[in-house]
C-alpha cells in the first residue's frame, strides 16, 4: 500500500466508506438512506460522490441488474493509517506522543481503556510484539 496508495478520501467520502466498510458491498440508495442518519444528503449528491470515488479507485462498482453495487476497495486499517499518518505530522510535526497527551487529556477514558493503554505500554517497554 506504501507504494501505490489510494487518494486520501475526503470527509464526504469517509463517511460513505464507513458505511461500506460496516455493511459491505451497497447500492447507492442503502448507502444515502445511511448518510441521512447523520446528515440531510440528496440522492443525486451521493450518486456523484460514488462515482467520483469510482473513478479515484476507492470504491469498486459491479451492475447488478439496472442497480449498481458499489464496494470498498479502500481497506478500512489501511486508510486510518494513512490519514493518521497524515494527520499527525501535520498537527502533532510527527509525535505520536503530543497525539496521545492531546487525546488523552481531551476525552475522559473508561476504566477499560485505561487497563488497555498501560498494557499497551507496558508491551511496549518490554519491546513485546503488539
Amino acid at each position: 500500500m506504501k507504494n501505490n496508495p489510494l487518494p486520501k478520501p475526503t470527509e464526504s467520502e469517509l463517511d460513505i466508506l464507513q458505511i461500506l466498510w460496516e455493511f459491505g458491498p451497497s447500492t447507492v440508495r442503502f448507502v444515502n438512506d445511511h448518510l441521512n442518519k447523520l446528515k440531510e444528503t440528496g440522492y443525486t449528491t451521493t450518486l456523484k460522490i460514488m462515482q467520483i470515488m469510482s473513478e479515484k479507485g476507492l470504491v469498486g462498482r459491479e451492475l447488478s441488474g439496472k442497480t449498481h453495487i458499489y464496494e470498498a476497495i479502500a481497506k478500512e486499517e489501511a486508510t486510518q493509517i494513512q490519514l493518521l499518518d497524515r494527520f499527525v505530522d501535520k498537527v502533532f510535526k510527527g509525535s505520536a506522543t503530543k497525539l496521545m497527551l492531546q487525546a488523552l487529556g481531551n476525552k475522559k477514558s473508561s476504566p477499560e481503556e485505561i487497563q488497555q493503554i498501560k498494557k499497551f505500554l507496558e508491551d511496549l517497554e518490554n519491546n513485546k510484539e503488539l
